[in-house]
């Protein structure tokens, strides 16, 4: 049969992904419950095939991109996992110290597509630190079925010592002018929205369908923040109201865009939930709002 696209696909096969990306349910139901889309030329391995990461063709920006210098460090964590990996990229020819950036993967650990994303934004200009919160474990096992499981065995909160201490070591780093700010995917949303909770001199946050902190934690946010939401993600989207009411209750700058009839995880190029259109529009805010934001006053 012919490749597969997105328009061949159910809603109901990407909502039940999602389950299965959020640990709602396990690989066997997965399958089981994917196996009564297999109808006709669509056959079951083919649709697992098509759900799964394409890690060799979406790579945007490479390693060995000359406009770069890019390589993995170790910092330390020391309330958090102890000694993290990160991937640190920055633009190969600067003269001035850059503002900062850390990028925050989704439950999965650092995949290629988090990495890129890191490169990504250096190349706008910026010195990002992309860590892998399974490095305790052994780092990105190099599937991402296998890093939601390794997460699993890690809480949240130890791992947002691991990207505060992130922040920590690029705000000190000395090719950066300590202005930083945080960008993360799902996750890395969440995290984002907790960085801005604890990290008072943090100047900008941007996170992808992330979910909210409580009530209580949102009134110590004073960050600018730019959310970005996917329109057909009501699990997470419903916690944005009351979110965004503490938001303007404190004047706390934020921004929040919904991009319609589009899936949690659109920015992501390497899975059929990306949209091109969102992605593209959504990337163009984000770091013309880290351009803004992180300047050195």
């Amino acid at each position: 049969m012919e490749k597969l696209t997105k328009e061949d696909i159910s809603q109901e096969v990407f909502d039940l992904y999602d389950d299965y990306a959020h640990n709602k349910i396990n690989r066997r139901q997965f399958v089981e419950k994917l196996s009564i889309f297999a109808v006709g030329a669509v056959t079951l391995p083919s649709l697992l095939s098509f759900m799964t990461p394409n890690y060799v063709d979406s790579i945007l920006v490479k390693p060995t991109d000359p406009r770069l210098k890019t390589g993995y460090i170790i910092y330390d964590s020391p309330k958090g996992g102890g000694s993290i990996k990160g991937l640190l990229s920055q633009p190969s020819e600067t003269k001035k110290k850059l503002p900062g950036i850390i990028v925050v993967h989704e439950n999965r650990g650092l995949n290629p597509y988090i990495e890129d994303v890191g490169r990504r934004a250096a190349i706008e200009g910026f010195i990002t630190l992309a860590p892998d919160a399974l490095s305790p474990l052994g780092g990105y096992p190099g599937n991402d079925d296998d890093g939601r499981e390794l997460q699993k065995k890690r809480t949240r909160e130890e791992m947002l010592e691991d990207f505060i201490a992130a922040y920590e070591y690029l705000k000190s780093h000395p090719d950066c002018n300590g202005y930083i700010g945080v960008v993360g995917f799902c996750f890395g949303g969440w995290i984002s929205n907790m960085m801005a909770v604890k990290i008072p001199s943090l100047k900008a946050a941007v996170p992808y369908y992330g979910g909210q902190p409580t009530k209580e934690e949102a009134e110590q946010i004073k960050t600018p923040l730019l959310l970005h939401y996917a329109g057909l993600d009501t699990r997470v989207n419903e916690g944005w109201p009351a979110f965004q009411e503490v938001l303007n209750k404190n004047k706390v700058e934020n921004t929040a865009y919904f991009y319609p009839n589009v899936n949690h995880g659109f920015h992501n190029n390497t899975t059929p939930r990306y949209d091109e259109a969102a992605a593209t529009l959504s990337w163009t805010r984000t770091t013309d709002f880290f351009k803004e934001k992180l300047k050195k006053k």
